[in-house]
């Protein structure tokens, strides 16, 4: 009796008749040896579409952590708003301490921008630090703005990136090794 044994994939082989005994009738056809040019094409093809699915991913992994976490990005990147008074209409004054003058001093606290077509009033946030200069106008101190959720964002971008970058060296080195294994068993002759 007689049985045929066929292989998983068109690369792994033709038909081979065996007999009970394990004898192999017929001569089977040898090993087909891929070469290093058609390995390497595997090689660069699977990097190109592990490439394509960690962009996607990552981005997906990103735009969720920023739903998730609610962090406005035009907030974190802006810088505070001030009264113009040749653009804007001042609608409330009050006096605020300033540095380097003996006296407060009357500033706009709540004004309209004539640019914004949303009509909402602006406020001076109470951070913003108004100082007296030596020819006696007075000036903003923007000082330093330290936001750690800004700091947080870059550290979360960067671990992110990093993460794909070290997936997509791990499944090409694996990929790789598994085209070598698979053709060094072909070229002992074990399927």
């Amino acid at each position: 009796m007689f049985y045929v044994v066929r292989g998983l994939f068109p690369d792994y082989g033709t038909r081979d008749v065996v007999g009970i005994d394990g004898s192999v009738m017929g001569s089977p056809d040898p090993p087909e040896p891929q070469s290093d040019e058609k390995r390497a094409e595997k090689v660069r093809r699977f990097s190109k579409m592990v490439t394509a699915a960690l962009i996607v991913l990552c981005n997906v992994v990103l735009l969720s952590g920023v739903w998730v976490t609610g962090i406005n990005l035009d907030e974190l990147v802006t810088t505070p708003e001030l009264f113009n008074a040749k653009e804007d209409v001042c609608l409330r004054l009050t006096w605020e301490r300033v540095t380097g003058a003996p006296d407060p001093v009357r500033l706009c606290s709540e004004w309209i921008k004539l640019a914004d077509p949303s009509g909402k009033p602006h406020h001076l946030t109470k951070d913003i630090a108004v100082r007296r200069g030596a020819d006696g106008r007075y000036y903003v101190d923007p000082g330093v703005r330290s936001d750690f959720r800004l700091l947080a964002l870059a550290l979360f971008v960067g671990v992110v990136l990093l993460f794909g970058l070290w997936a997509r060296r791990y499944l090409v080195s694996r990929y790789r090794l598994q085209l070598d294994l698979t053709a060094s068993r072909r070229a002992s002759g074990f399927r």
